[in-house]
């Protein structure tokens, strides 16, 4: 098994460690703060890759319909496929958060193929 084609970079936000570098992700941690980048990204966002990024942004004024939550769960697996190949996507599931009907919880179910660990992820994300 070849660990080491999970990778190791910046953490996300980047921030400093104990001895004042720039902490650093490996591995599983690695694909999960890609992951979180992936969907914190709206699609245009960034200048010099204008693809990257997921289009759940453009959902953010939607009503909160089943219709909605369907787009959400096709914008999340489209981006993790195109830009997270270290994954195979398990579930997608979005849900109303109790008592805040405009917050989601969009929770993802996924495993890293190099390690077969399996993993999940819960993104919040606000309509309006």
């Amino acid at each position: 098994m070849d660990i080491d084609f999970l990778g190791v970079g910046w953490t996300l936000p980047v921030q400093l460690d104990s001895e004042q570098k720039i902490a650093t992700a490996k591995y599983e941690q690695a694909v999960r703060q890609s992951i979180w980048a992936i969907l914190s990204t709206a699609r245009g966002e960034r200048l010099m890759r204008p693809d990257f990024g997921c289009r759940i942004h453009d959902r953010v004024f939607d009503p909160n319909t089943a219709g909605t939550v369907g787009q959400i769960v096709s914008d999340v697996g489209g981006a993790l496929f195109t830009w997270e190949p270290r994954i195979d996507v398990l579930n997608i599931e979005v849900l109303e958060a109790p008592g805040q009907p405009n917050l989601l919880h969009i929770s993802i179910n996924y495993r890293v193929r190099t390690t077969n660990n399996a993993f999940n992820l819960v993104y919040p994300f606000y309509l309006q």
